[in-house]
């Protein structure tokens, strides 16, 4: 049992950090809405200002490119709930909730007067427990609105407010303090609770809600930041409905089945240690956060390697924790090493090893998603490479903002469309145009995994013409560049709300990754357009089929 509780724990750590990598052809969704932090003076082209202006009835978005967008953000709400249902299952080992099993049970056995009744307040409580947190999530969703969940995906102020919540929540897990609720609320749940039907058995699942907030409270949290910067509007309440499910099932299977209480392990200090390992992965959770405020401002605070490292240290001293090297105030003396909790501790440091190379390049490439790009590598052995088989096509242009950002590994595109357009006619290549993200993990994914791939990078380098256009940047575009978008009536002031509304005006689409292949004379699509192919013999087949239809024009 305690091996079963173990790998749970892991498996909602695996889940929470993989949530935003979905499945192929899976989307980011972001907002324009920005906050400026950076005060650049680009040169923009006035042109493609004036297309967006001059359009005011845009094209309005194909079937397939809807059915696109509507299918990433399904796949966002079932991996929230499925995020959320490991959240839960591990919530049930916390120490609010899980010396409340026994409790809870013998209520329902006393109570009932029969095994009917029994089974049906059983029911009825754990129905109660999935409503209340439900309603949480669609509370958040009509507080906020979804215009604002959505803006939050590279909103800098709501990352880094993010970023301090997890923070505080990591804190309350190791031990320097309780998120808590005001106790009256609890007394008077309670209270109600006495009341005799369902009435009081909604009230007695409010309870235990309110009791165990300062185990569940940063789960909670942590789930609906990530839940709010999915940009999913239901986002919330799938996550709240994963979570209360994992929740409520123990508390009604042990009220139908009492006897199964004798399986449980007794309550002690591995209670404590959970909430500890918690605090870790909520750490290690944080600094993507910081990451993505970081990349979408150029700070170039938290480049790759120093995010590495600090991933390196905090996964090292989980590993060190687990083995009992460290202690923390709460923690109960160790008195031996059990053999799950050993096998975790090889686990975490085998991770951290992992990491290892990556200071020096390695791509690393099952955690790539969540790293920053490999461009802000100071310290790169492993680029290099990747052209030593076959020598780029080179050419002299300056790219202009080549200085705001980086480059995929083995390539040297462009980041103005007008720029790229020009240069695509000059060589008489096709054009692959790649609405990117920052905070877009799918992208970084699709860089780090499918382009560098041999067989998948000299096509994209010698064959096509590479355009990327980044629609979160917060780089201040000049006065005489901002303009108010016919298509959505805001005001364009970033070249990252530019190249968005671009996308949204003349695509039909706010999704990211988002590859179009295009004609440069004509500006039209090869192919239908395509988001996150991760299987590289299909996205191989999308580019040939891009070159197919350029050259039999």
């Amino acid at each position: 049992m305690q091996f079963t509780k173990a790998l749970l724990f892991y498996a909602a750590m695996l889940f929470t950090l993989l949530v935003i990598t979905r499945p192929a052809n899976a989307q980011d969704t972001v907002s324009t809405n920005d906050i400026e932090f950076t005060n650049v003076e680009p040169v923009r082209p006035s042109s493609l200002k004036k297309s967006l202006v001059a359009k005011p009835n845009a094209k309005a978005p194909s079937a397939l490119q809807a059915k696109a967008n509507a299918t990433g953000q399904n796949q966002t709400l079932w991996a929230l709930f499925g995020a959320g249902f490991l959240w839960g299952l591990a919530a049930i080992f916390m120490p609010c909730i899980f010396p409340m099993l026994p409790f809870t049970v013998s209520y329902f056995t006393k109570k009932a007067q029969s095994r009917a009744k029994g089974i049906r307040m059983a029911l009825m409580y754990g129905l109660s427990i999935i409503v209340i947190y439900v309603v949480l999530g669609l509370a958040i969703t009509l507080l906020f609105g979804a215009d604002t969940l959505n803006s939050m995906a590279t909103n800098g102020v709501f990352n880094l407010v993010f970023f301090a919540l997890l923070i505080s929540f990591a804190a309350s897990f190791l031990g320097a303090f309780e998120i808590t609720l005001p106790s009256s609320w609890a007394n008077k749940m309670d209270e109600k609770s006495d009341r005799g039907g369902y009435l009081g058995i909604f009230f007695m699942a409010a309870t235990l809600a309110l009791v165990s907030f300062s185990c569940t409270g940063p789960l909670i949290g942590t789930l609906l930041v990530q839940a709010a910067v999915s940009g999913a509007i239901l986002a919330p309440a799938a996550g709240m409905l994963g979570f209360s499910l994992a929740l409520a099932i123990p508390f009604t299977l042990f009220a139908i089945f009492p006897s199964m209480l004798q399986t449980l392990p007794k309550s002690g200090g591995w209670l404590n240690s959970v909430k500890v390992v918690l605090g870790f992965l909520e750490l290690a959770l944080a600094l993507k956060f910081l990451s993505n405020v970081d990349l979408a401002y150029h700070w170039h605070m938290l480049d790759r390697e120093v995010f590495l490292v600090l991933w390196i240290i905090i996964f090292t001293l989980l590993g060190f924790y687990l083995l009992g090297k460290l202690q923390f105030s709460h923690d109960s003396i160790l008195q031996y090493l059990s053999i799950p909790r050993l096998f975790i501790a090889i686990l975490t440091l085998s991770f951290a090893l992992y990491m290892v190379p990556g200071l020096w390049g390695a791509p690393l490439k099952s955690i790539s998603a969540f790293l920053p790009p490999q461009g802000t590598q100071d310290f790169d052995l492993y680029t290099s490479t990747l052209t030593n088989s076959k020598p780029a096509t080179t050419d002299t242009i300056t790219r202009k903002y080549a200085k705001l950002f980086e480059k995929p590994a083995g390539q040297n595109p462009f980041f103005d469309y007008e720029q790229g357009l020009v240069y695509a006619k000059t060589v008489n290549k096709p054009v692959i145009l790649d609405f990117t993200g920052h905070a877009c993990v799918n992208c970084r994914k699709m860089e780090a995994d499918v382009w560098t791939d041999r067989n998948v990078l000299p096509v994209i380098r010698d064959d096509y013409v590479l355009i990327q256009l980044y629609v979160d940047d917060k780089t201040e575009l000049p006065l005489n560049q901002q303009y108010v978008s016919s298509f959505s009536g805001k005001k364009i002031t970033t070249i990252g709300s530019l190249n968005s509304d671009f996308q949204a005006s003349r695509f039909g689409s706010n999704s990211q990754p988002f590859y179009i292949l295009l004609n440069p004379s004509t500006q039209k699509a090869l192919v239908e357009s395509q988001g996150a192919i991760y299987n590289i013999p299909e996205y191989i087949q999308f580019l040939q089929s891009g070159l197919r239809a350029y050259h039999t024009k």
